[in-house]
């Protein structure tokens, strides 16, 4: 039998929820770092968290998952230890991020979107990470590691614990 999870934030949490809604004209301007906030408590936003926070927000749930599902910050399943996001942008694409993100791929034994059955680590594609000059890139946790090879990416995975 599994656990089920209590989705609620604690009174200082919710005071911090409503201090970050008073910021702004409209309290919705607030709904990004109270998603940062559920997923710290929560370690995922899943779609019970996602329902938790629109009614924080008295907001409708679906408002909350395109939130969610648009920016690659907020994770609907638990991820590994290590986030590994490969950008597959213009420049990157052009400098080769195909073959390097098929590279990880094989090296880690996932998909985009998967985590490592040993959960150390998530595998993301995502559309930027703003260092075009130096593409191929991807974003380790938070490090960029630029001018990617395969034989450098298996330095970099290698030293993943």
């Amino acid at each position: 039998m599994t656990a089920t999870r209590t989705i609620v934030f604690s009174p200082d949490q919710l005071a911090e929820v409503r201090r970050l809604q008073g910021l702004y004209p409209d309290k919705r301007g607030a709904l990004l770092p109270v998603l940062h906030m559920a997923q710290d408590a929560f370690d995922y936003v899943s779609l019970e968290v996602q329902e938790y926070v629109a009614g924080l927000f008295d907001m409708a749930p679906s408002h909350v998952h395109e939130v969610v599902t648009f920016y690659t910050l907020y994770f609907q399943q638990p991820k590994g230890r290590h986030v590994v996001a490969v950008c597959h942008n213009l420049s990157c694409y052009l400098a080769g991020s195909r073959e390097i993100l098929a590279h990880v791929k094989q090296r880690l034994g996932i998909g985009v979107g998967e985590t490592t059955d040993d959960g150390r680590v998530t595998l993301q594609s995502v559309e930027c990470l703003c260092a075009c000059e130096a593409a191929p890139m991807m974003q380790v946790d938070d490090r960029y590691e630029l001018n990617l090879t395969p034989e450098k990416v298996d330095r970099i995975l290698g030293e993943l614990r």
